[in-house]
């Protein structure tokens, strides 16, 4: 591309990432602002792909690398965009760069400085869900990007309580001088020609459906919460178990804060049935035996090879059944789920060791007041609406939206939608 043109990306998921590939191997120079630690996004927290069962990290690591490694992206984890100002054809923006107390330039990524954390192990692990444990200074995950260190300001007691020891074990432990307690917030400002928005998405509390039992019952848990359990790199490597307890029969329950007007909720958000299909299929893989049942409103299996995999689940034994739980509830035999099947048109009680909630889609939570002040229109839901014939283009013009932030896609939707909004950005600052 002649010239230089700049191109500013918000959000590190899957989406951020490809789009700020594609803009950057187009020959546009690329920033892109993460709010968390590593970029990643949900993806990176799953443990195997749908309908074909792939790895997720094995799919997604390589991207990230490439993200950290390209001469045209300048990557900035911990960041927030605090102001935007259009001047001209492009905009001014502000960016916050959080501290992370350990500086980049110098960390090896050894992990001795965690070892050595007086709170190793003590506090939950956000990545987990959690469910793992960390230190005050950590790595988010193994693959993380940056493979930097970074210290919890909310747990460490040197910068909440001025005091660690007789000194700091993380300071001694760390032999190239990486750890600085007095970073500082810094603000940076940027001129760039286009903005691309791809903030992903969050999922829907359960706490908000307390008849489900969510936070009551330590063996409800939700969809997120079993990839964790899943995945070779979580809190129990893998092994689907709560402590010390084993569960042999699963009931998952979908559209939980989905198709639910009492939630505000009406939009399906069309992954849940293939993400309950997928842990299905992982549990009748691992756990001997085990009795599966899946509650449901419709079955929504509209992508490549996603039919073939339902079916595929059925042959396996999965039992699916229509309707919509009314409680679940805790007695001498364990978890009780009430739900009627609509088939039969009776009210049955199926007892089961875990009770799994396929949690729906939700927009990006503190992300309002930012469209807001950008002049950005969302739907009722909060979704960032966009062209129905474009559906990459908001209704600003230099400002382009993609993946979940326009509404709930699966993986490869996201991707196709990143790719195409990369290009429309190329296009308008062409």
């Amino acid at each position: 591309m002649n010239g230089s043109k700049r191109v500013l990306v918000i959000g590190g998921g899957i989406g951020g990432i490809q789009a700020s590939l594609d803009l950057a191997d187009g020959g546009v120079e690329v920033i892109l602002v993460e709010r968390e630690p590593s970029i990643g996004g949900r993806m990176i927290q799953t443990d195997r792909t749908f309908p074909t069962l792939d790895c997720s990290s094995c799919v997604l690591t390589p991207k990230m690398v490439e993200v950290s490694l390209h001469r045209r992206i300048n990557l900035l984890s911990l960041s927030e965009v605090v102001e935007v100002i259009k001047e001209g054809g492009g905009f001014r923006v502000k960016i916050r760069k959080n501290p992370r107390y350990v500086d980049e330039e110098k960390c090896t990524s050894c992990g001795r400085c965690a070892q050595v954390c007086v709170l190793a192990g003590r506090i939950p692990k956000e990545f987990d869900e959690g469910m793992g444990r960390r230190g005050a200074i950590f790595l988010p995950f193994p693959q993380a990007v940056p493979q930097k260190y970074l210290i919890d300001p909310e747990s460490c007691l040197k910068l909440k309580k001025g005091r660690c020891k007789k000194g700091p074990p993380c300071v001694d432990a760390c032999e190239v001088g990486a750890i600085n307690f007095d970073d500082k917030p810094r603000l940076l400002q940027y001129q760039v020609d286009a903005i691309l928005i791809a903030t992903g998405f969050d999922l829907f509390d359960p706490i908000g459906k307390p008849e489900l039992g969510y936070g009551r019952y330590p063996e409800v848990i939700t969809s997120l919460e079993l990839e964790r359990l899943m995945a070779p790199n979580g809190p129990t490597g893998g092994e689907i178990r709560l402590g010390d307890f084993h569960p042999r029969s699963f009931f998952f329950i979908q559209c939980v804060g989905s198709r639910d007007r009492t939630v505000g909720a009406p939009f399906c958000s069309r992954v849940c049935c293939m993400y309950t299909a997928k842990h299905a299929y992982i549990v009748k893989e691992r756990v001997e035996g085990a009795v599966v049942y899946v509650s449901y409103i419709d079955v929504r299996a509209h992508g490549k090879g996603y039919e073939e995999f339902y079916r595929r689940l059925q042959d396996l034994g999965v039992y699916y059944l229509r309707g919509v739980p009314g409680e679940v509830y805790k007695d001498a035999k364990g978890l009780i789920v009430r739900v009627e099947d609509q088939f039969s048109a009776q009210v049955r009680e199926v007892a089961t060791d875990m009770v799994v909630l396929a949690c729906g889609i939700r927009p990006r939570r503190g992300m309002e007041k930012f469209f807001s002040s950008l002049g950005i229109e969302t739907d009722d839901y909060g979704f960032i609406k966009t062209d129905p014939m474009t559906p990459f283009k908001t209704n600003i013009p230099g400002v382009f939206a993609c993946g979940v932030v326009t509404g709930p896609k699966d993986i490869p939707d996201s991707v196709a939608s990143a790719s195409c909004a990369a290009l429309a950005c190329v296009e308008y600052i062409s």
